[in-house]
This record gives C-alpha cells, sequence and structure tokens, in this order.
C-alpha cells in the first residue's frame, strides 16, 4: 500500500529507537539547568511575526530569508519560532516575571524552524536548548552562561571543542564601527551580493555574517570589531576572560564572531568543532542589553545561549560517546489460559508499581512466540502461569541471563521473592529503588 504522504523535507521523525539518547542529552541538560538555578520556561511555537522583525532584525538572514511566515484567518501576521530567545523575552516582559526580583533565570527545550537548504546537522525544524539570564549587567553573568554550557559538554564528555569568544562592544562604541564599516564595505560594493547590498547602509555587520563565498572572502580584510569598543565595554571584555582564566576553560579571541542575530552586544561566544564538517558550531550565544527594552520595557541587561541538540548528538556519534542504552524488561510473564492471563496481568501491574519495567503479552502470541518475544526484548526473568501453576500457587521463575529457576509463590509473597531474587543476581539498580522504596 502506497503510503498517503511522508515527513515534510527537512523535518526528521525521532523514532523510539533513538529517542533514548535525545532524553539522556536532555536530562543532563535539565540537571545542569538546575544546579546553576535555572528554572523551565515554556513558550508557543508560532508569536507575532513583529517580535521576531524587533528582536532578531530585519536585516538579519534569519528575518529576511528563513523565517516560517503566514497569515491566519483572522489577517494577523504570524511566524514560526526561528529561534527561543525573543519568545523567552516577550513572556518575561508580558507576565511581569521580573516582579519576582532580578536575576531572572530561564531555560527552555524547544523546537524551531527556518526555511533553509537542509543538510546534515540542520534541519528545517532543529531541537535547542537554551539558558536565558535576564537583570544582570555584571560580566561574572556572562562566565557563569559559558560555564554552564561548558559543564553540559563535560557531563557528555565530549573532546576538542573550541570555545571562540568576542565583544562587539554596545550601541553607543558599535556606531564607530559601522561608520569604519561602511567606509570599507562602499569600495567594495561592486562584489557584494544583493542582500550585502541592502544592509550596507542599514546594518553593515551583517555582511560579516554573509553566507557568500565573496563576501566572506571581502569581510576578512574589514575593521576589526575590538579596535572601536569603548573602555567600558573594554573592561567588560577583559573581566569575563579573567573569569574563565580563573575557571581554568580555555578560549580564544576571534574578532570574526558577530552571531547571526541583531539583538547581541558586547560579549559574544560560540563552542565548535571540527568533528562534524562545516556546521561545526554546536552553541552560540552572548549579550543582548537591549532586547527588553526593544520590546518594550524598561532597560533589561540579559544575555544566554541557545544548544543545537541535533548537532550535539553528531558530535557525540562522531566522537564514538556512547549513551547509555535504555533499560530492558525485568520481568516477562506469560498466562496460559483465560484464569492464568487474569493473574499474570495482576503479578505485572504489582511489578510496575515498584518502578521495574514488566511486560506480558498483548497481541495475542502463542506460549513459544511469547519466549521468543522475551528473549528478543532482553527480558532479565520470565514466569510462566497456566492451569498447573494456578492450582499449586506457585510457579518457576526463570532468569533468562544464566538459566537458573527458583520456585516462588502466585501469592502477595511473590513480590519479595521476586525482589529477592533480582538482588540475587547483583542488580545495584534495583537495589537502590528498594532503599528508595523503604
Amino acid at each position: 500500500m502506497k503510503l498517503i504522504t511522508n515527513g515534510i523535507k527537512g523535518t526528521e521523525d525521532i523514532l523510539p529507537a533513538q529517542s533514548y539518547k535525545w532524553q539522556f542529552v536532555e536530562d543532563i541538560m535539565r540537571s545542569q539547568a538546575k544546579v546553576y538555578g535555572f528554572k523551565e520556561i515554556r513558550t508557543p511555537v508560532f508569536e507575532h511575526t513583529e517580535l521576531f522583525n524587533r528582536s532578531v532584525g530585519d536585516t538579519t538572514d534569519v528575518v529576511q530569508k528563513e523565517m516560517y511566515t503566514f497569515e491566519t484567518k483572522g489577517g494577523e501576521s504570524v511566524t514560526l519560532r526561528p529561534e527561543g530567545t525573543a519568545g523567552a523575552a516577550r513572556a518575561v516582559l508580558e507576565h511581569g516575571v521580573y516582579n519576582d526580583g532580578y536575576p531572572i533565570k530561564a531555560y527552555y527545550l524547544t523546537s524551531c524552524y527556518r526555511y533553509e537548504k537542509p543538510q546534515k546537522g540542520r534541519q528545517r525544524e532543529f531541537h535547542q536548548f537554551g539558558m536565558e539570564v535576564y537583570g544582570a549587567p555584571s560580566y561574572f553573568a556572562d562566565a557563569e552562561v559559558i560555564c554552564a554550557a561548558h559543564s553540559i559538554f563535560e557531563r557528555l564528555g565530549v573532546r576538542g571543542l573550541s570555545l571562540e569568544i568576542n565583544s562587539i562592544g554596545c550601541a553607543k562604541c558599535r556606531a564607530e564601527y559601522h561608520k569604519a564599516l561602511r567606509e570599507y564595505f562602499e569600495s567594495k560594493k561592486d562584489k557584494l551580493c544583493d542582500t550585502c547590498l541592502s544592509r550596507l547602509d542599514r546594518n553593515p555587520m551583517r555582511i560579516l555574517d554573509c553566507k557568500s563565498p565573496v563576501c566572506s572572502e571581502i569581510a576578512k580584510e574589514a575593521p576589526t570589531v575590538l579596535d572601536y569598543i569603548c573602555d567600558e565595554c573594554r573592561e567588560h571584555f577583559q573581566g569575563v576572560k579573567g573569569c574563565l582564566d580563573a575557571a581554568d576553560i580555555h578560549y580564544t579571541v576571534n574578532p570574526g564572531i558577530v552571531r547571526g542575530l541583531d539583538y547581541y552586544t558586547r560579549t559574544v561566544f560560540e563552542f565548535v568543532s571540527s568533528d562534524i564538517g562545516a556546521q561545526g558550531t554546536v552553541c552560540g550565544g552572548g549579550r543582548y542589553d537591549g532586547l527588553i527594552e526593544e520590546l518594550g520595557g524598561q532597560h533589561t541587561p540579559s544575555l544566554g545561549f541557545g544548544m543545537g541538540i541535533e548537532r550535539l548528538l553528531l558530535l557525540l556519534e562522531a566522537q564514538g560517546i556512547e549513551i547509555p542504552a535504555p533499560p530492558v524488561c525485568d520481568i516477562y510473564v506469560i498466562g496460559i489460559g483465560d484464569k492464568a492471563k487474569m493473574k499474570a496481568f495482576n503479578i505485572i501491574e504489582g511489578v510496575r508499581n515498584s518502578s521495574l519495567i514488566a511486560e506480558g503479552d498483548i497481541v495475542g502470541r502463542g506460549i513459544k512466540a511469547q519466549m521468543k518475544y522475551a528473549d528478543k526484548i532482553k527480558a532479565k526473568f520470565s514466569l510462566v502461569i497456566g492451569d498447573t501453576e494456578l492450582e499449586e500457587n506457585k510457579a518457576k521463575l526463570r532468569n533468562m541471563v544464566n538459566g537458573s529457576e527458583k520456585v516462588v509463590p502466585l501469592d502477595d509473597n511473590f513480590f519479595n521473592e521476586f525482589y529477592a531474587a533480582y538482588v540475587e543476581n547483583n542488580n545495584t539498580s534495583l537495589l537502590e529503588q528498594l532503599e528508595l522504596m523503604k
């Protein structure tokens, strides 16, 4: 039979055989967010288009070329979120979260959408983990979010990541830098792409982020932003570097980093790997002190980062970092006959109440097929209940690993006997669970 349709180009299904890898990585992200004092924020998948035009910047590739924007039946222009920061900032502002006091620390695990050519590590629907801080002007905050991102890579055992940092100054000192960029690119305008020509007067820094090979080559000789930042921004950047030195986190200063979104100010950073090809940036972020103000709020120093989960998983695979396999079935119970099946069902639910994994037949397999299935799912124990077992109120508990068998009662004492057999099998995780159950 022919399928009605396939998945949309640029999207990927995360199947049960792979989802445990995502869960493992996400659990570590949540764990480190908790360690650093962050709480989760969840925002809608779509927002009013003007939110991204104002925050991300209407001269960026994201807004000009990549956003999924459409008109609702009510005539409103809405856009699927291309990144997580703008929506989080809007929510913090709209709901007055700042009334709880600063700093506000929020993290998110979210899907994002950008219309671009699908390739390895870059899809039209992708997923990000992000951490956001609002109301923190100190360079210690910059260093803290960088350390938080670094701690996730450390927990995962990622090797060879390069942390690259830069300062792109504040609105005040960047005006002089923009002037220098205009003068430089003006002399090269006959070679610039049409998109960059449109950016020349409005936001020449965006030319530095152009993906065109010709424009990228021209940008290599452009003036360096660090030559134009003011004393206050320079002092802030020195503070960030000092904190990273104190934390023993190696970094390189890369004046070419400007990030692809307009809301950034001062500190910008990227974690880059050479193990996953051209799309090597697995985490990027920085400070965006003017974002909340741009959205209609009071001036609120803010910062954060986004980490691509797809690229991170590619990196783990490229480096041969094994993600622990999901737990297997602890016991498979087979019932032969209606009464035995009901007893099996009762035992299965009882085991599950102890947070262990129990399975039984729900598709109508015969006994031999059930035994094969129990072996296929690598069940640690099996139990067969038939008429004889019901009459004698006992059955044989089989250890599927070493083949040993033990007669156990089928009354309430079954669970104690099963747990004892499990402990005897040197299952540490069960011992921990039993300790928690006391």
